[in-house]
C-alpha cells in the first residue's frame, strides 16, 4: 500500500507496519490514516503539544493514555472532505523520559504511539524501539557522506533520480556483504565498517572479474573473511549506550566557503554579461 504524508512525503506501507519518525510527523491526520491502514506508529511528540501530568490515564511509570481533540483547522495536504471525516477523538499512548547522557542534547523525550496495548508492547520495549530511530540518522550519513551523495551532479530529474537509485544499489550492496559476512563467519552487522567494506570490495573487484566461475567463490569467501575483521571500536558500547564517551562535538563546518556568489543563471547568460561589461 502507499500512504500519502501530508507533507507530501510518499511512504510504502503493509499492514501490520509499525513506523518510526520524529517529531515532524507526528500529527493528528497522519495517525488518523496510519490506522484506518492498519498500521501503527510511534513518534516523538511534536513540540507545539505541550506535556501536562495530569492528564490522561495512567498505565505505567511515565506511559499514559491521553485523549487528542480534532484540530480546528484543517491541516495542509487534506481536502475539506478528508477532513470531515476525520474522528473528533483519537486515544493515542503518551511515554515520556528523560535522558541523561552526556553528549545528548535532548534531556525530555515524549513518544506518541498508537500501540494502546502495555502487556504485548511495554514501555521498555518501545522506548528501545524508538532508540534504534537513531541508526536511521547514521545510514543517511553513510549514503550523504561516506558514499557521497550529498551533491548530485544531474541536470535534470530523471538524472538526479538515477544517481539516487545508484547510491542506493552501492548502499545495499555494502549492507548485504556485511550481513553474509557476520552470518556465515560470525559477529555483528552492526559493528562492521561500511567504509572498510567499501574499500575491500574495491580491491576485490578486478581478482572477482578476472576469475573463473570456480575460482569466483573462493576469492568471494575470501572477501567475506576480511570484511569479518574490519570492525568499529566502540560500537557495541555505542550502541547500549549510544554515545562514545567524551566525545561532544559542535555544530560548525571546519572548511570556509569560496568567496563567490552563487551562480543563478545559466552559463551561457553569465557570459553574455561578462562580455559585455
Amino acid at each position: 500500500m502507499i500512504f500519502k504524508w501530508l507533507e507530501n512525503y510518499i511512504i510504502f506501507v503493509n499492514i501490520g507496519d509499525v513506523l518510526l519518525g520524529d517529531r515532524a510527523f507526528c500529527a493528528y491526520a497522519d495517525l488518523i490514516l496510519l490506522k484506518n491502514l492498519e498500521c501503527d506508529a510511534v513518534f516523538r511528540k511534536h513540540q507545539a503539544r505541550k506535556t501536562e501530568m495530569r492528564r490522561g490515564k495512567i498505565v505505567g511509570d511515565g506511559d499514559k493514555l491521553v485523549t487528542w481533540q480534532k484540530p480546528q483547522k484543517c491541516p495542509k495536504g487534506l481536502t475539506e472532505e478528508e477532513f470531515a471525516a476525520l474522528p473528533k477523538t483519537l486515544i493515542v499512548r503518551e511515554i515520556y523520559y528523560y535522558i541523561l547522557i552526556p553528549g545528548f542534547r535532548s534531556q525530555q523525550v515524549s513518544l506518541i504511539t498508537t500501540l494502546l496495548d502495555t502487556k504485548t508492547y511495554s514501555t521498555l520495549a518501545l522506548v528501545r524501539l524508538y532508540d534504534d530511530r537513531w541508526d536511521v540518522e547514521l545510514n543517511l550519513k553513510h549514503l550523504k557522506t561516506t558514499l557521497g551523495m550529498e551533491i548530485l551532479r544531474g541536470k535534470t530529474p530523471q538524472m538526479v533520480r538515477k544517481e539516487i537509485y545508484i547510491f542506493l544499489l552501492a548502499y545495499n550492496l555494502l549492507r548485504t556483504l556485511m550481513w553474509e559476512a557476520s552470518t556465515t563467519y560470525g559477529g555483528v552487522p552492526l559493528r562492521l565498517s561500511l567504509q572498510g567494506t567499501r574499500h575491500y570490495l574495491d580491491n576485490f573487484i578486478p581478482e572477482l572479474l578476472a576469475a573463473s566461475v570456480t575460482q569466483r567463490h573462493t576469492i568471494y569467501r575470501t572477501l567475506l573473511k576480511v570484511i569479518i575483521h574490519k570492525t568499529v571500536s566502540d560500537l557495541l558500547k555505542a550502541a547500549a549506550l549510544r554515545y562514545r564517551p567524551g566525545r561532544s562535538e559542535l555544530r560548525v563546518r571546519k572548511r570556509r566557503p569560496k568567496a563567490y556568489p552563487l551562480m543563478k543563471q545559466p552559463r551561457h547568460q553569465l557570459r553574455q554579461q561578462l562580455q559585455t561589461a
